[in-house]
């Protein structure tokens, strides 16, 4: 039976991008966890048999749309403050950045995200902490690069 090829945490990155043209795109400090979550939104309809009107219908799903939510935690970085806060200021998404880097090919989505929530915490003691939720603000173009030798 063959392993299955994983990653390490540090080659699943979230960044932010800038005003630039080209965006230029950097990962902010102080994540230690990080995840997206890929949705997809359901229609139900009750699907009736035919032959026989009085069986109970079976429920057929339909999709009408796709989402994707990034959320991240770790310490309260300095370096990375800023561009958090302003983020959750702006009316406007931010350019996004997802990548999942394996060593055979790279799986990125490009788009934009509204940074949703921003939750900074301490313990007596112990270091800042932020967690970060975002949204997805259209379509986020996913990309799969085969690595270079």
């Amino acid at each position: 039976m063959a392993k299955a090829t994983t990653i390490k945490g540090g080659k699943f990155r979230i960044l932010l991008g800038n005003d630039a043209d080209p965006i230029n795109y950097a990962a902010p400090c102080g994540f230690t966890q990080r995840s997206i979550t890929l949705n997809k939104g359901l229609e139900e309809v009750n699907i009736p048999d035919c032959d026989d009107p009085d069986k109970v219908d079976w429920v057929g799903r339909d999709a009408t749309s796709l989402s994707m939510t990034v959320s991240g935690e770790g310490v309260l970085a300095e370096e990375s403050v800023e561009a958090w806060v302003e983020g959750w200021e702006s009316l406007d998404s931010v350019p996004v950045k997802i990548e999942w880097e394996f060593p055979a090919k790279t799986i990125t989505w490009t788009g934009y995200m509204q940074i949703e929530s921003l939750e900074a915490g301490a313990a007596n003691a112990g270091r800042a902490t932020l967690n970060v939720s975002m949204q997805s603000d259209g379509e986020m173009v996913r990309t799969v690069t085969p690595a270079t030798p």
